[in-house]
């Protein structure tokens, strides 16, 4: 079993970012966080020939509060990361396997909250190859 689940995107870089967000959104998926990860190396370590990476946190907020409702200490894997980045073959998309982390998690309850994001997720990475 992966941890994630990946496509590569045609597209320009910012353009995918954008696509990628629309897409969680029409499933249900805000967009709390987004980490610049190029400029964070950048500012930070002083380099600056780093491929454009960006992790997206998204958050369906009655699933996440599903989730927390029977665990309470589920937000320290909240919310679900997705990359977007770019290699020598294009721009890539890859998402937590919902599955694969709350599998870490000892409670049944989740299992359906799992299947559910893991539909989700998947629709979006098919969306984002149309």
């Amino acid at each position: 079993m992966t941890y994630y689940d990946k496509r590569h995107v045609e597209g320009e870089f910012d353009a995918v970012v954008e696509r990628t967000t629309e897409a969680l959104g029409d499933e249900g998926f805000g967009v709390l966080s987004d980490i610049d990860v190029s400029d964070a190396f950048a500012k930070k370590l002083d380099i600056e020939d780093y491929p454009n990476y960006r992790i997206l946190g998204a958050c369906n907020p009655p699933l996440a509060k599903q989730g927390l409702d029977a665990e309470e200490n589920l937000g320290v894997l909240l919310p679900c990361n997705v990359a977007v980045y770019e290699t020598d073959e294009g721009v890539v998309v890859s998402m937590v396997d919902p599955e694969a982390m709350l599998s870490v998690v000892d409670n049944a309850e989740m299992d359906d909250i799992a299947d559910e994001v893991q539909a989700r997720f998947d629709r979006v990475l098919e969306s984002l190859g149309e």
